[in-house]
Order: structure tokens, then sequence, then C-alpha cells
């Protein structure tokens, strides 16, 4: 394990440079499409324009470690811990540049709370430990996947809100469809990544925890929609039940007369 550490330390003073030149590279480029959407949609305020680039990064990052996962290979649940692939790094590098300007957007403006600012902060601390490793790429762009997924219909949910369209069939089946691919890959496949991850002898230890980690944050995100969840349906139903019951007194007084 020692040794390990040494490596890292290595390869990290080694490469140091150059990790920081492609992350400056990406930070750089998601800052100034966020200025490009400011500047072409200056109707809009500053939020609705980051929340553009959140979305056009949770579907280029879906998109190129979908390719990773499911054609490129290597297979995340078999192979955890293998060496890092040129096109693992690009989308590692990528991201990276994202949640830094993210967070650092979050932080100016103060629209996140600690949970999401802990997700973020776990986010980076991951990919610097994968690209510093040089290995574990791959369920690091797995737990990527996972992770933004569902980012699309999170986004879409806000847009909906903001021009006054959420309390309508396509809030519902946004929430719906978020609710749904949340527990199922979040939850259930990151409960098999994770276990597969701990169990296999390759990954090293820091990176076992950090699995851990995401993970436990992952669960922490699952309650607070769980709770949203029950709040809505009941909700939903309370209005369900008030319009029955007022549908069913007009029906009435119409018999009467």
């Amino acid at each position: 394990m020692s040794y390990a550490y040494v490596c890292l330390f290595c390869l990290s003073s080694a490469e140091m440079p150059l990790m920081i030149l492609e992350t400056s590279c990406s930070l750089i480029g998601w800052f100034f499409l966020y200025v490009l959407l400011c500047h072409l949609n200056s109707a809009r305020d500053c939020e609705w324009n980051c929340r553009l680039v959140t979305l056009l990064h949770g579907i280029l990052i879906v998109c190129v470690t979908a390719y990773i996962g499911f054609i490129a290979g290597p297979w995340p649940f078999t192979h955890p811990g293998t060496e890092n692939t040129s096109l693992q790094i690009l989308a590692l590098v990528l991201s990276l540049g994202y949640f830094l300007f993210d967070m650092a957007w979050c932080v100016y403006f103060r629209t996140e709370g600690p949970v999401m600012l802990a997700h973020h902060t776990m986010s980076i601390l991951g990919i610097v430990l994968a690209l510093g490793l040089g290995e574990s790429g791959i369920e690091t762009c797995a737990v990527l996947f996972g992770s933004e997924i569902t980012n699309p219909l999170l986004q879409a949910r806000w847009f909906l809100k903001r021009v006054g369209r959420y309390e309508s069939l396509a809030g519902d089946v946004v929430d719906l469809l978020f609710i749904l691919l949340f527990a199922s890959v979040r939850i259930g496949v990151g409960s098999r990544m994770l276990y597969c991850e701990l169990t296999s002898l390759k990954p090293l230890f820091i990176v076992k925890v950090g699995g851990v980690a995401i993970y436990t944050l992952s669960w922490i995100f699952m309650i607070d929609i769980a709770r949203f969840a029950c709040k809505k349906t009941r909700a939903k139903y309370r209005r369900w039940k008030e319009q029955y019951k007022l549908d069913d007194a007009n029906g009435h007084a119409v018999k009467v007369k």
C-alpha cells in the first residue's frame, strides 16, 4: 500500500503540469460557453444560462461515458482499477473543468445548499484522484454516467418551473421519470457498482473509500427525493379528492334543479 502511494506521488509530480493545463483549458471552455450564452440569451438571468451549461455538460458526458462503458470498454463491473485510457482521461478532464466552474458559480451566487456543494467537492476530488493515479478511470466514468443521466430531467424540472409549466402533465412526467431513473440507476446499479469495487482486489483503498462516500451521498439525495415524492403524491390526492367532491356537489345541484 505504501508503495502505491509513493507511485502516486511520483506520477502526480511528473504529470501534474499537464493535468493542470488540460483542466485549465476545460474550465476556460465551460466559462466561455457560459459567457457566450449570457451574451446570446441576455433576456434571461445568470442562473438560466448556467443551467443551460449544466444541461449541455450532462448530455455530453452521458454520451461520452456511455460510449466508454458500453462500446470502448473495459466493462466497469468486471475491470475496476484498470489503467486509464485516453478517452477516459478526456471525459474526466471535461467533467473536472465543468465541476470547478459550477462550484465557483454556486459559491459566488450562493444558489446551492451544503449537500450539493458536498456532491461537487466529492466529484472534483474523485476525478483528481483517478487522474493522479492513472487508474480507476473506468469506474469513475461509470459514476459520472450514473450521476449525470438524471441531470437533463432535473434541469427540465427547473426550466418548467421558471416558465410556469411545472404544474402540468409535463411536470408530473418529468418528476416521475427523474425519481424512477435516480432510484434504478444511482441506487440500484450504483449498489452493484459499489459491490464490485469493494470486492475487487485491484482498486486502491482510497478509491474504495471515495466510492462509499459518493454512494452515501446518493442515499442522502434519495431520502430527500422520497420525501418530495410522498409530499407531492399526498398533495395531488388531496386536490383530486377536493375536485371530486366539488364535481359531485355540482352534479347533485344540477339534478335538484
